[in-house]
């Protein structure tokens, strides 16, 4: 099949991206029905469905040499698998779990085939920005030469001969 049918690398990457995305969703289904399963409540079933997504993500991230998804910053991987897990729990609560697996995982794929179209990643730690001067102060550091604006030097630089 594979010599009879030619795939461009464009087209590989999206159907990569579509089969993480319902992946996804599938671990965080089984993830949260098998937590509620065993008897414990809607909370930690939330918390293992989405470590079980993520970590069914990340392991097959690693087996392929790759970073995984969840530290590249990409698509809300994460965000994603708590969505799923929570609508989970809400239908298997409300008693209708085949739906709740139905519905995790079609909204496992449209939120991550948008949020992957749409370039949408939550801020990191170097996106962020002190809005109040008390924020930047704190940020820089609460010695005199942060607050008139100075950087200083945690660890001076040793001149070279």
């Amino acid at each position: 099949m594979v010599f009879l049918i030619k795939i461009s690398e464009a087209s590989w990457t999206r159907l990569f991206t579509a089969l993480d995305a319902a992946v996804l969703g599938f671990w965080a289904v089984t993830g949260v029905n098998k937590t509620l399963a065993v008897g414990l409540g809607w909370l930690p079933a939330i918390l293992l469905g989405t470590v079980t997504a993520v970590g069914g993500g990340a392991l097959r991230d690693v087996v392929l040499g790759r970073v995984p998804a969840v530290f590249g910053g990409n698509g809300l991987y994460a965000t994603v698998a708590v969505a799923v897990a929570g609508v989970t729990v809400i239908c298997v609560y409300l008693g209708v779990p085949a739906i709740g697996a139905g519905l995790g995982i079609t909204l496992a794929l449209a939120f991550r085939l948008t949020a992957v179209r749409l370039g949408w990643n939550l801020p990191n730690s170097l996106d962020w920005q002190p809005r109040s001067r008390m924020a930047a102060t704190r940020r820089h550091g609460t010695g005199t030469a942060a607050r008139n604006g100075k950087e200083e030097q945690s660890h001076p630089r040793k001149e070279t001969s």
